[in-house]
């Protein structure tokens, strides 16, 4: 009886509400609802949107292809929304996959998503599809002498493909109505010259290619939004023009030259002037970029540029003055990257929110002797020198997310610093959230943020309004006002001189009530 009734219920939907939900499924999956009854049997027939990968490719690659085949011949929709194909297992039938693409372009497609490997190289009566809206394509092949021709094309995403200077020239010159750029991990291209004024995005996730060594360009002067993130391995992309850029995200890794090179491979690993050039060039660069975008309003930086910049502090490099208004940071827990975190935020005394994501990670010991110098030397040192030079007169709200798969116990201290770098730096504080996934360590069984939200309470004191948040997995929340202004030891440990008491362990909500 309750089958029926289920059954009843979906009866009772619109068809065009069914086909909404089929065409979130694989479309295999889909076709298989033809056998539930009577009006579900041609149901099918009327998607719009499909998605074809094989599960066990080198099992089925002959039912595939005529899996394929028999829906597209017996679709009845005027029109394709989405055609999304998974055809690493078919490059010895680039034929038919042609004839697939092109009866989707005979339908108006609007969205394609194509991954392929070997290289695939797409049909012409693709490169003319003047329906397309969004591309997605992954370990495809493009041609420089090709005619590209896609008009209402907005959003192109290339994935995992070796593209020269001249191909994405002629993607460019092809596509006039486009807004979005997203390359990840792609490489081979020297200058990326972008003088559309429809271009506002730029997403570039990591440079691969076979060969090393180089510098690639970006110009792009109409350019609103720009993301550098994942590995660059030890390719450097310098910003010729990105004058417009309003909200930038550089999140991008690199190399040091020891870790790749046969030239390195039997270096001394003490001779820490061996790659020195190479870390100035790392300096020269992050230079250019705090003044290519110290214009920018939003502005987002990972755990190497906060390492770089506290190099650039030791040798008393000047820090550009930063104009943003959000600004994001991503660190890891080592003071070698706080410490660089202090003088970035010094740069930014018009900051109205920070969000800082701290990730645990161990020590690299596979760290050259050059940087492994300078993380010795920021662990000497505390955040104390800059916490009466400045003030923050415009930042209302800081998040701090901490993901932490180990225990936490050795490292809240270097939080606190942070933190209570920040709060002895503003005046009208209203908000500072702590986001963790966890209250009690899994290892030690202490309630470690219990702790450290206890001892961070003690520290309001030049906002008198100011309210802190503990958000445990989002569900679960703590608040506390405070007028006080301690004068506790900014280097005090929760492991030593903080005495172990029933309070501490309390409930954070039970720990915030007492302030």
């Amino acid at each position: 009886m309750a089958g029926e009734a289920l059954d009843d219920r979906i009866s009772e939907l619109p068809d065009s509400l069914l086909l909404q939900i089929l065409s979130l499924l694989p479309t295999e999956e889909a076709f298989t609802t033809c056998i539930l009854s009577k009006r579900w049997q041609y149901l099918w027939t009327s998607l719009d949107s499909f998605f074809f990968s094989p599960k066990r490719y080198w099992e089925r690659t002959k039912g595939f292809r005529s899996f394929v085949d028999y829906v597209l011949s017996h679709s009845t929709a005027s029109k394709f929304d989405k055609f999304e194909l998974h055809c690493s297992s078919l490059y010895t039938h680039k034929s038919q996959i042609s004839r697939w693409l092109t009866f989707a372009v005979k339908k108006n497609v609007q969205h394609v998503v194509i991954y392929s490997h070997p290289p695939y190289i797409m049909p012409q009566t693709f490169f003319t599809c003047s329906s397309l809206i969004t591309l997605h394509i992954a370990k495809c092949s493009l041609v420089s002498d090709i005619v590209i021709a896609w008009k209402s094309l907005k959003t192109i995403k290339l994935e995992g493909m070796a593209v020269v200077d001249a191909e994405i020239n002629n993607l460019l010159s092809g596509c006039p109505a486009l807004e979005t750029i997203v390359f990840n991990s792609v490489g081979g291209f020297r200058r990326l010259e972008i003088n559309s004024l429809n271009v506002k995005t730029l997403i570039l996730e990591g440079y691969c290619v076979n060969n090393s060594g180089h510098t690639f360009e970006i110009c792009a002067p109409y350019l609103q939004h720009l993301e550098l993130s994942r590995d660059f391995q030890n390719f450097w992309c310098s910003l010729v023009d990105v004058s417009s850029v309003v909200n930038a995200k550089i999140t991008f890794d690199i190399m040091c030259i020891k870790d790749f090179g046969d030239d390195y491979l039997d270096s001394d690993e003490e001779d820490e002037d061996s790659c020195s050039d190479y870390h100035e060039d790392f300096k020269t660069l992050v230079q250019d970029y705090l003044q290519k975008l110290r214009h920018a309003t939003e502005l987002t930086f990972g755990t190497l540029f906060t390492q770089v910049l506290c190099i650039l502090q030791f040798k008393e490099v000047p820090i550009p003055e930063l104009e943003c208004k959000y600004l994001a940071l991503e660190l890891h827990l080592e003071k070698f990257s706080l410490y660089g975190a202090a003088g970035l935020l010094r740069a930014s005394r018009l900051v109205e929110t920070l969000n800082i994501t701290i990730e645990n990670q161990p020590f690299d010991d596979s760290r050259c002797c050059f940087e492994r110098k300078y993380l010795v030397k920021g662990d000497s040192i505390g955040l104390q020198r800059y916490i009466s030079s400045f003030v923050f007169s415009n930042l209302k709200n800081v998040k701090i997310v901490i993901f932490s798969g180990v225990c936490m116990k050795e490292h809240l201290n270097k939080l606190f610093k942070l933190s209570n770098f920040l709060l002895k730096n503003t005046v009208v504080l209203e908000k500072f959230i702590i986001v963790s996934n966890r209250q009690r360590c899994d290892l030690c069984g202490i309630k470690c943020m219990s702790r450290f939200l206890s001892r961070l309470a003690k520290k309001l004191g030049s906002s008198a309004d100011s309210v802190i948040i503990f958000q445990q997995h989002v569900y679960e929340s703590s608040v506390a006002k405070s007028d006080q202004d301690s004068d506790d030891d900014e280097e005090d440990s929760y492991g030593e001189d903080h005495q172990d008491s029933d309070d501490e362990e309390e409930s954070c909500s039970d720990c915030f009530q007492r302030f």
